[in-house]
């Protein structure tokens, strides 16, 4: 058989950075595991703009429909703010969602012990935790229509956003979260706003009617979202999975990010419809930006795009005892007490480059064997 086929696009600012320490990761599957992978390599965001005067090219986009997996780093950065939106970098990335159609994004919220200081919540409130938001990617009120912003007769101005949400579209992104729950702790909680928001009912409704007729073996709770922020900062240990629109995603994502201290450390993963080989479209991404302040100086946190990895190697190549390798390699090397300078804290630690963060976890997993 073939062996899988990876597309990285390391893009702008720490990308390369971080994608070089995944690339290292990569090649020690292969060499050491058996886990070979096809790996090509190409622009996107800034880096591509500067080539290709686009921040993704025609070829690049027709590489990453053909792919198993895309593993992005980063885009953006203050060079190209000056550029008109449509090209700006970010609108590679946002190409490659819409292209690929790829519904439902991944954010693990997840606490290293070695970490748990680093949360602004107390240390029993957050140690040990492992959450799973699923949001919705490509409908909503970022894309409804009619949207846009008018003059009125008497010279006030009107802002228009519409959330529009279909039975299917929120059918298939309830069945990633159920599917998801089955294998972690069987529990499901949807989010919205039913209690204003017709398609908050419409939501509520549809999810339900996937368990219902689908997914009966796996817990289901509802709640509106609002409550779900509160919940999460109040007792966040109390979820599994978590399911929920675009917009609120957005939000409820970014807040459980903080629950674990570091952006540099969230990974996630943007997946679409099985292909034809049974594996869905998907794209692994770190949560952080592109970081220019400090792109170049070895300071980046490269942990955040290998956990990235992690996930691709659970989700889009059914590797899970390789992805829990992986991922007990990196808490081994934090609870040692090496640390980025993102990770250091008033206690200290051993303070480690970009490059030596990457070899740090080679050998805990080399040592796992």
């Amino acid at each position: 058989m073939a062996n899988p086929s990876l597309l990285i696009l390391a893009g702008d600012g720490i990308g390369p950075e971080v994608m070089a320490e995944v690339k290292k990761i990569i090649s020690w599957y292969g060499d050491k595991r058996g886990l070979a992978f096809d790996v090509s390599e190409d622009l996107v965001g800034g880096a591509a703009y500067d080539v290709h005067g686009v921040p993704l090219a025609d070829a690049t986009m027709a590489k990453a429909q053909e792919v198993d997996a895309v593993l992005l780093g980063a885009v953006g950065g203050p060079k190209y703010d000056v550029l008109d939106f449509s090209v700006k970098p970010e609108r590679g990335l946002l190409r490659l969602r819409k292209e690929m159609d790829l519904y439902a994004n991944l954010r693990p919220a997840q606490c290293f012990d070695a970490l748990a200081d680093f949360s602004s919540l107390k240390k029993d409130v957050v140690a040990g935790l492992d959450i799973m938001i699923v949001r919705e990617l490509t409908s909503g009120v970022y894309f409804g229509t009619p949207r846009g912003i008018t003059t009125q007769p008497d010279g006030s101005r009107v802002g228009i956003n519409t959330q529009v949400y279909t039975t299917e579209e929120i059918r298939r992104v309830a069945r990633s979260a159920f599917g998801l729950a089955r294998r972690r702790n069987n529990k499901v909680c949807s989010m919205e706003k039913a209690n204003v928001m017709e398609s908050g009912i419409l939501w509520r409704e549809e999810v339900q009617w996937v368990h219902d007729n689908e997914y009966p073996d796996v817990e289901l709770s509802h709640m509106y979202a609002d409550n779900g922020a509160m919940q999460l900062v109040r007792r966040p240990k109390q979820f599994d999975v978590i399911v929920t629109d675009n917009l609120f995603g957005d939000v409820l994502s970014d807040c459980a990010a903080m629950l674990t201290g570091s952006l540099g450390m969230l990974p996630s993963a943007s997946l679409g419809a099985p292909m034809a080989n049974g594996r869905p479209k998907a794209m692994y991404e770190p949560v952080h930006g592109s970081a220019p302040d400090i792109a170049g100086q070895g300071k980046a946190n490269p942990i955040a795009c290998i956990l990235s990895f992690a996930m691709a190697l659970r989700y889009s190549f059914d590797q899970g005892d390789e992805a829990t390798r992986l991922e007990k390699a990196i808490e081994t090397v934090l609870a040692d007490g090496v640390r980025t300078a993102d990770l250091m804290g008033p206690e200290g630690g051993q303070p480690v480059s970009t490059t030596e963060m990457g070899d740090k976890i080679l050998a805990a997993l080399n040592a796992s064997l």
